[in-house]
């Protein structure tokens, strides 16, 4: 039996995929083993990133005392911004510079999980911020080998930063968003508690399933491997590959368990088990999207979140004004689907399948809006933002969202169909409301 058919060879194209599968333990508990997983990784001495909220809970209280146990000597560092910055990536590399660490453990989402990423990265291999960020605006410079050993322990599951070689953060004078991305810098080990969870608001348990759904349809719906040209080199193979089997298979089964729980997670108080399937959902979409890539709704947030103005979201740990992560996407992600199904049609009909959708005799010129109107009758009944507008943004913004998405090469490029500064201000219209 061959490939899908979207996997479909094209002359001088890529013909190989790579499966980087990221080194996880899940289940009720596993944070208990911290200070064991952290001898086996020769850890003697470790930079303890915690988000200074977590820092209060019985949960990381569990991790200290594993760490304790296990006689692993730990400095803690808590100056952790939600959505963090270039100011904040800065300052948690000097703090990682001057403290002769020989391992990381961060315990948070992905805020924390990506600063530890980053601080690991400067104090190892020192260099101007910009050095390894992705081109066009950062250098986009190689890591020069390994990095000391990182244990990550989500308190979330929306980022899946555990499973990724991914940091994002804020440039605060570009009022922009941006990122490193490198197999480098994917955690050592990630252990996946959902006990975690349990302290999570109804409006971040909803913003997190969200992120972990559009994480898994824009994977599922990227550019085939097949289509990106074949490198000159092995070594040259990008970490985000475009869709791919090995990610279909886990990408399919987040969209399916996210579909399953997020409303009674969001809206009855869901138990741990719904919180459990959640996780493991955040997890399945991390490894599908860690080496596959996420496209539009992902490119287009980038914008969303840095130009913020005066949106304070519920129930959020923050006081100042911030589009949290999941909901800069989601708010964008029916319109990109919209646009996006031209291109692969069936695939978008399998999404919406997952998603609890009968699509048995829908024309494949349908799936766009199927899709769309499936995620926007989700996005009501757990209470997101009504698009754009619901996040503070009207038409006037339209031209200043589609410039600032454009320096996301990495992710459009991952497209299904390719967009230009025309086409983001139609997907950015279409995106100002939709109910």
């Amino acid at each position: 039996m061959g490939l899908d058919k979207y996997f479909q060879h094209k002359p001088g194209g890529e013909t190989a995929f790579t499966i980087e599968a990221p080194n996880l333990k899940f289940g009720l508990g596993v944070l208990s083993e911290l200070g064991e997983e952290s001898q086996s990784l020769g850890i003697t001495r470790a930079a303890l990133f915690v988000d200074p909220h977590v820092e209060k809970i019985d949960h990381f209280s569990k991790a200290i005392l594993s760490l304790k146990n296990a006689g692993i000597d730990f400095e803690i560092y808590n100056g952790i911004e939600i959505e963090p910055t270039d100011r904040s990536f800065k300052e948690a590399s000097k703090f990682a510079q001057n403290g002769k660490f020989d391992g990381y453990i961060s315990i948070g989402g992905g805020s924390t999980m990506d600063t530890a990423k980053a601080a690991n990265l400067y104090a190892t291999y020192p260099a101007e911020l910009f050095a390894y960020v992705n081109a066009p605006v950062g250098d986009a410079r190689q890591i020069p080998g390994s990095l000391m050993p990182h244990i990550a322990c989500p308190t979330t599951f929306g980022t899946a930063s555990e499973t990724t070689g991914i940091a994002i953060f804020d440039i605060l004078d570009q009022d922009m968003k941006t990122g490193i991305a490198h197999r480098a810098l994917r955690p050592t080990l990630g252990l996946i508690d959902p006990e975690g969870l349990t302290t999570l608001p109804a409006a971040v348990i909803a913003s997190n399933g969200f992120d972990v759904f559009s994480h898994a349809i824009e994977s599922y719906t990227a550019k085939p491997f097949t289509h990106r040209p074949a490198p000159e080199k092995p070594s040259q193979r990008p970490l985000l590959q475009g869709a791919n089997p090995y990610s279909d298979m886990a990408c399919l089964e987040a969209i399916k368990i996210v579909g399953e729980n997020i409303e009674k997670a969001v809206n009855q108080n869901g138990s741990l088990e719904e919180l459990e399937a959640l996780s493991l959902a955040g997890m399945l979409a991390g490894i599908g999207f860690g080496n596959a890539g996420c496209h539009l709704p992902h490119a287009m947030s980038y914008a969303v979140a840095g130009l913020v103005k005066n949106y304070k979201p519920k129930d959020w740990p923050s006081d100042h004004p911030m589009v949290p992560h999941g909901i800069s996407v989601i708010v964008n992600s029916p319109a990109a689907f919209r646009f996006t199904s031209e291109a692969c049609p069936d695939r978008h009909l399998k999404a919406a399948e997952a998603l609890g959708v009968d699509v048995r005799n829908l024309p494949t010129n349908k799936a766009g809006k199927v899709l769309g109107d499936k995620v926007i009758d989700l996005m009501k009944k757990t209470g997101l933002p009504n698009g754009l507008k619901g996040v503070g943004y009207n038409e006037a913004d339209i031209d200043s969202l589609a410039e600032n998405t454009l320096p996301t090469k990495r992710l459009l490029d991952i497209s299904p169909r390719a967009v230009d500064s025309k086409i983001l201000k139609t997907i950015f219209r279409d995106a100002m409301s939709y109910w």
